[in-house]
């Protein structure tokens, strides 16, 4: 199928009408679903991240409302008491604390008066007397209540009576007990709480498998994280320090690298913490991504109704258009009694109506005016000689050539040269018969334009005897024999075509021209009726046609042509057969009267 013909245009066009639609349409609805999933995501997480944090701040508050019990030992922690009521006392305000917020792994206490800290794990005291309170515990750079980012839970410096209770990840309310109302500091307390206290509550705000969380202090250390090798350690990653710490708005939503990150800022008593939920964007399109297999799935379904419907129409459309090129060939190879039948009743098929009958009054006219054809065809000729003044043509021939030749472009030079020849010899029409010589001139200068037109994909060679050159013939003869080779036997994609022409003297009185080549066959049927043709087509019958529905009678192009006008000057004496060569080419040989032997 050629790509510049009706019936790709048509495919082409109508493929393209139904498929540009149907997939704009499809990543139109696909951008708007995925942009609405991720609005949607981003405006309900937004809401269940401010629920959650509103959770881990009352859970704060509850563990700082417990650590003030501690201030109903005040009076004892200023004073210092050394007796087991006083530590009685100490111990189940501290039980008391320990108890009253789920999750709390142990709370201790540093008494500056008598240098004496307290420890409660899950509900077993530990006492150490006379020592210095826990580093950690030191407050005096920080506010009265503060709480410490995530680590591993430790003794505070007492010694391990209990080694049932491992370490455990934990973070810490650290409270300094003043006197009030004074800024004296009596002791300092510190509460460990589990993380389990902070994934009760995240647990709630996201989905493990697919989503991460995290929850991170104003220092961007991690409180919170799934990786709890990395609780504790700064957060390195470019969309916190680089989005979420420079913003000043206390939630938000943004993506980068892949993911939607949600955050929401909290703050309470000692903390100021920010959550933040980070969703791969692969996640959240995936309903977007499995409407979208199942459009591509439709897609390729109707692109297979469309190609087929398409492909079906536009052959119904082009075959009749086709079929009247067909019917076009035919008449222009010289069979004008086609039988031309109408494919459809639509608008081509009146077409085919019309061409049909117009091809009929064209034979009618044909068979009318064929005797006065070949008296009229010379004057034909002149009066389109008349036309165009040959000096004209040829003054201008020349001056193209010789600027080719001063652009330094011989080949175009030769050219032009060939094709003046070939217009000069055409329009010198009162040379009735000219010589052999003339003849293979003018054929000489035909192949030389055929050669570039071809690309060089054939050679030419000729064998004439000098002692024919001479030899006297009518015009225009071989080049229409040599052209059949163009028209109908080169193979244009290969680059060995070869063509020949010999001439040599029969015993007869009579000259033998072959034209021989290695094209395509005529195929057998063709063959027959045209050699059928040449046999009905004498010299009596071009003088005296026939009836006009013989179609031998009248004259036609090309090889048909050149045999009329050869019998018309030499009679029976001229003939003119062609035939395939094995296994493949065409020969065609002319035979014409030796006329200078004759003179002779």
């Amino acid at each position: 199928m050629k790509w510049n013909s009706i019936r790709a245009k048509l495919i082409i066009f109508l493929l393209l009408a139904t498929v540009i639609p149907i997939v704009t349409t499809m990543f139109v609805t696909y951008s708007y679903t995925a942009h609405s999933l991720r609005t949607r995501v981003a405006e309900e997480d937004t809401k269940l991240l401010y629920q959650g944090g509103r959770h881990i701040v009352n859970l704060v508050e509850d563990l700082n409302r417990s650590s003030s019990n501690v201030f109903s030992i005040s009076n004892q922690l200023k004073a210092g008491y050394e007796d087991v009521q006083s530590d009685s006392r100490v111990y189940a305000v501290l039980s008391n604390i320990a108890t009253s917020v789920p999750d709390i792994f142990q709370v201790y206490l540093y008494e500056n008066g008598n240098r004496k800290a307290t420890l409660v794990t899950l509900n077993t005291p530990q006492r150490n007397y006379n020592t210095d309170v826990y580093t950690d515990v030191l407050t005096e750079d920080r506010p009265t209540v503060w709480v410490q980012k995530s680590h591993m839970s430790h003794t505070y410096g007492l010694k391990a009576l209990q080694p049932r209770y491992p370490s455990r990840p934990v973070f810490t309310l650290h409270r300094r007990i003043e006197n009030v109302p004074s800024s004296e500091v009596i002791g300092y307390l510190s509460i460990d709480v589990s993380l389990t206290a902070l994934t009760d509550i995240v647990d709630q705000l996201y989905n493990k498998e697919r989503e991460k969380i995290f929850i991170v202090d104003e220092n961007g250390d991690l409180i919170y994280a799934d990786e709890q090798s990395k609780l504790g350690e700064p957060l390195q990653d470019s969309w916190y320090s680089g989005v979420i710490s420079a913003s000043g708005r206390t939630s938000g939503n943004f993506e980068q690298d892949g993911s939607l990150f949600i955050y929401n800022k909290i703050a309470g008593k000692g903390m100021k913490w920010t959550i933040v939920k980070q969703i791969p964007v692969s996640y959240l399109v995936r309903e977007a991504n499995h409407a979208a297999g199942i459009n591509l799935l439709l897609l390729a379904v109707s692109l297979i109704v469309i190609a087929a419907a398409t492909i079906i129409i536009s052959v119904r459309i082009t075959a009749p258009i086709k079929q009247l090129g067909k019917y076009m060939n035919q008449i222009q190879s010289g069979n004008l009694n086609v039988d031309i039948q109408p494919a459809s009743n639509d608008e081509i098929g009146a077409v085919m109506l019309r061409f049909r009958s117009m091809m009929d009054t064209i034979n009618n006219l044909i068979l009318r005016e064929y005797k006065l054809e070949l008296a009229n065809k010379t004057n034909q000729l002149r009066a389109m000689q008349a036309q165009i003044n040959p000096h004209f043509l040829n003054n201008t021939l020349q001056i193209i050539g010789t600027l080719a030749l001063e652009l330094k472009m011989p080949r175009i030079y030769a050219l032009l040269s060939a094709l003046a020849k070939m217009m000069h010899y055409s329009m010198h029409f009162e040379d009735k018969n000219v010589t052999l010589r003339d003849e293979l001139e003018h054929v000489k200068a035909y192949i030389e334009l055929q050669k570039e037109r071809f690309e060089s994909r054939f050679q030419f060679q000729y064998d004439v005897d000098d002692s024919l050159l001479d030899l006297p013939m009518p015009k225009m003869i071989l080049q229409p024999v040599v052209e059949n080779y163009f028209k109908h036997g080169l193979d244009r994609s290969a680059s060995d075509g070869e063509l020949t022409l010999a001439a040599r003297r029969l015993s007869e009185g009579q000259v033998e021209i072959v034209v021989r080549n290695n094209g395509a066959q005529i195929p057998e049927g063709r063959l027959k009726q045209l050699q059928q043709k040449l046999s009905d087509l004498s010299a009596d019958r071009i003088h005296h046609p026939v009836d006009e529905g013989d179609e031998a009678s009248r004259p036609s192009i090309g090889l048909a042509n050149v045999l009329a006008r050869l019998q018309l000057v030499n009679r029976d004496s001229a003939a003119l057969t062609i035939s395939n060569l094995d296994p493949v080419g065409v020969q065609i040989t002319l035979i014409i009267p030796d006329q200078n032997r004759n003179g002779a």
